[in-house]
C-alpha cells in the first residue's frame, strides 16, 4: 500500500525522504500518514486532535476550538518517535497507528 501523491510533502528526517499529508479523519480529529520514499515499507498513522476542518462552520463561536496546525518539525519530531516505538519504515508490516497526545504519540489499542 502507499500513500497517494495528491496533497503529499516531502520531508526529510536525517538521512531518510519521507512523504507525509494531512487529512481530516474525524469532526475535531487530523491523520498524518508517513511513509519512506525510497523502500515504501510500512505506513504510519498519527490521529492528532484539532478543529480545524470546522472553524468556518463554527465561526464566529471559534474560542473553544482547538484550532491545531501540523507543522513540518512537529512531523520530524514524530517520525523518529515513531521509528522508537516500533513503527519499520522501511520493512514490511501492517498499518501502524498512535495518537497524538500532547507532544508524545500512544499507541492505539
Amino acid at each position: 500500500m502507499t500513500i497517494s501523491k495528491k496533497g503529499t510533502r516531502k520531508i526529510t528526517v536525517g538521512q531518510e525522504s519521507y512523504t507525509w499529508i494531512i487529512t481530516p479523519s474525524a469532526k475535531g480529529i487530523l491523520t498524518l500518514t508517513v511513509q519512506q520514499n525510497e523502500v515504501r515499507g510500512q505506513i504510519l498513522r498519527v490521529n492528532i486532535e484539532s478543529d480545524i476542518n470546522v472553524f468556518w462552520v463554527e465561526f464566529p463561536h471559534i474560542e473553544t476550538l482547538n484550532n491545531k496546525v501540523v507543522m513540518p518539525a512537529e512531523v520530524a519530531l514524530i517520525i523518529p518517535e515513531a521509528i522508537n516505538m516500533g513503527w519499520n519504515p522501511k520493512g514490511k508490516g501492517a498499518l501502524l497507528s498512535f495518537k497524538l497526545s500532547g507532544r508524545k504519540l500512544e499507541a492505539l489499542t
